[in-house]
């Protein structure tokens, strides 16, 4: 078997029993994204958070950070407990790492989070 090269490796996390449930949950996480980032020497080019009351769209959150890279983002349903995280770099920059960081901050401050699922896609294959 050949080793296929890539350009990008993609990690989604999904996890359930978020209960966080404090006002500023969007801009939490937004600072949380960012701190793991910078810690991880990936260069940030633009962050946003948009925040969501539940009268057009289900409450909860969306952060994104875009990096020079890509991108990484933060999606939560606060009702029923669910946030996604969805970490995507290109070049040298490894996704995996700063997926384990972002997981390691968000699990030591909100206690009862689970990950139900992680998976890594190599992107931009040359297969």
């Amino acid at each position: 078997m050949t080793e296929v090269d890539s350009a990008g490796s993609h990690v989604l996390l999904d996890y359930v029993d978020y209960e966080r449930g404090t006002d500023g949950d969007g801009e939490w996480a937004l600072g949380v994204l960012r701190s793991c980032i910078r810690e991880s020497g990936v260069r940030e080019v633009h962050s946003h958070v948009e925040v969501f009351d539940g009268t057009e769209s289900p409450s909860g959150f969306a952060a994104a950070v875009l990096i020079d890279e890509s991108h990484v983002t933060a999606h939560c349903y606060s009702e029923r407990g669910l946030l996604a995280i969805d970490v995507f770099t290109c070049g040298d920059s490894n996704a995996d790492s700063l997926a384990d960081l972002i997981h390691e901050r968000l699990v030591l401050e909100n206690p009862g989070l689970r990950l139900v699922f992680r998976k890594s896609v190599e992107r931009f294959r040359s297969d």
